[in-house]
């Protein structure tokens, strides 16, 4: 027996007119340069300069004047060495000067991938069948720098995806750092980082009060550079622990944004390589409020972070790293609810297998991570893993997974697990549920499907999943007859 895997005929492709203003800056010395070349322009020509610049681009931006002060105000290092009061510039020259250190960004030039699938809280005017949903991608750009964005769609009763009104005029979130940090728990964190104890360890680690800011901490460390003499070691470790200080955040869009103009880009310095695979789920508190939480990893070109994003409106979200085992690898899942009055995680310890942890807090993992599930058939040797948070069914816990097999071919499959035991499997489907076809094979990493988060509508999956690295589209499958599946698998069948 096969399942019947309906594909739609409906893809989400990258779109290069997608863009966001970046701050562009080389080095000082060149950027002074920059800067004493635009101020040696006689006044009506910075006047026309800065024209030219605003006739070209405020139309494609959400108030570009706002995104070149803000630049401007980047460069005071710069006007300290040119000993230039930046209150003494007129506004024409603060914009023209800000205009020359802002760059368009493509977000999602290069692909449109890893999508996950959550039901909107707002479920009104809305017809009989029907449901309002919030997709999120991977979308990368330049560089292969990843950020996640939004979609907002309705799906109707027939199961078919109708995309609401997607804005042009995308907006990155204002920044606010007011984490306050815990001395005891940040070096846990750093000795979970595997960063070596030594000299300044112990300089650095003395200068911490009980409680600090990021401010308070960037003091500590510039005065440990200026105090001590580092070596490559005691460098590394001030890195890390400027690091991990970045990683709490929050942030905020404006509210005359659509959440199809929200774009999540990389903010920390933990993050500056891109933000991965968010899988987002609706979680329901014991008190039945919801809250989004979404598993992310953010990669700084040489070390992977998981992150926790968390959100109950899409406009506030906060940004937590995860504390404990395992915060050691990718791919980690919230289950939409407490289990037995914990949370509940899966997650990929080891690269390979599947495991489930519980935490009495959020984003804090002491408890040893439980296997859950090896490789057993071949599509699955090389490797298995989630394709997002479990969905809650009357049969057991349902987990899409992904398998790797030969030819680093990336399939998808389905396993079902114990509503009050969880670790305790139930079953899996011995054939994948869905391989790549020829049209979904050829792509920026051939040969593969993945998904982040899908959802139950009308009795069906809602199985939304990338092309090859490059596109997305999702396909559709009857929840009994995929759940009659694995049982039958199960038994042996």
């Amino acid at each position: 027996m096969s399942v019947n895997v309906i594909r739609k005929n409906i893809f989400f492709q990258p779109d290069s007119k997608r863009i966001i203003t970046r701050f562009f800056f080389i080095n000082e010395a060149r950027s002074i340069k920059i800067i004493s070349r635009i101020l040696s322009l006689p006044e009506n020509q910075q006047k026309e300069t800065l024209g030219q610049v605003l006739r070209g681009y405020a139309k494609r931006h959400r108030s570009i004047v706002d995104t070149f002060e803000r630049h401007f105000n980047r460069l005071t290092a710069c006007f300290e060495v040119l000993k230039i009061d930046p209150a003494s510039l007129t506004q024409v020259q603060k914009l023209l000067i800000g205009s020359y250190f802002t760059m368009e960004y493509s977000i999602e030039a290069a692909a449109f991938f890893n999508p996950s699938i959550v039901e909107d809280l707002d479920q009104t005017q809305l017809a009989s069948g029907e449901k309002r949903i919030i997709l999120s991608f991977r979308a990368t750009g330049e560089g292969h720098v990843s950020s996640i964005v939004f979609r907002s769609a309705i799906i109707d009763k027939d199961l078919n995806i109708k995309l609401e009104h997607v804005g042009n005029m995308l907006d990155k979130p204002i920044r606010i750092k007011n984490h306050r940090y815990h001395k005891k728990s940040f070096l846990k964190k750093l000795h979970e980082m595997h960063c070596t104890q030594g000299p300044i360890y112990d300089v650095i680690s003395d200068k911490f009060t009980d409680t600090f800011t990021y401010e308070e901490l960037k003091r500590y460390v510039e005065e440990t550079r200026r105090e001590t003499t580092l070596d490559q070691e005691g460098q590394v470790l001030l890195q890390e622990v400027m690091w991990l200080a970045s990683s709490h955040y929050e942030m905020t869009f404006s509210l005359d944004t659509s959440i199809s103009e929200r774009v999540i880009f990389p903010i920390a310095d933990t993050e500056k390589r891109g933000i991965e695979d968010a899988r987002f789920v609706k979680f329901q508190e014991d008190d039945g409020s919801i809250m989004y939480y979404a598993t992310y990893t953010a990669y700084d070109g040489v070390t992977i972070l998981p992150k926790l994003l968390i959100t109950d409106d899409f406009y506030h979200f906060k940004v937590l790293p995860f504390h404990g085992e395992i915060a050691q690898n990718k791919g980690i899942a919230l289950f939409p609810r407490k289990v037995n009055g914990k949370y509940a995680m899966l997650c990929r310890m080891d690269g390979e297998n599947n495991y489930i942890a519980f935490s009495d807090t959020i984003n804090v993992w002491r408890e040893p991570a439980k296997l859950m599930q090896t490789p057993q058939h071949p599509w699955e040797f090389v490797q298995l893993g989630n394709c997002g948070s479990p969905l809650e069914t009357s049969d057991g816990w349902l987990v899409i997974t992904h398998g790797v097999g030969p030819m680093r071919e990336y399939v998808l499959g389905a396993s079902l697990y114990d509503l009050n035991n969880p670790e305790q499997e139930i079953g899996r489907m011995t054939l994948p549920l869905l391989s790549p076809n020829d049209k979904e094979r050829e792509g920026y990493v051939p040969n593969v499907v993945y998904s982040c988060g899908s959802m139950i509508h009308n009795d069906h999956l809602i199985l939304p999943y990338a092309m090859s690295d490059h596109a997305s589209t999702y396909a559709t499958i009857a929840i009994n007859e995929l759940i009659n599946e694995i049982k039958i698998s199960a038994r042996g069948y």
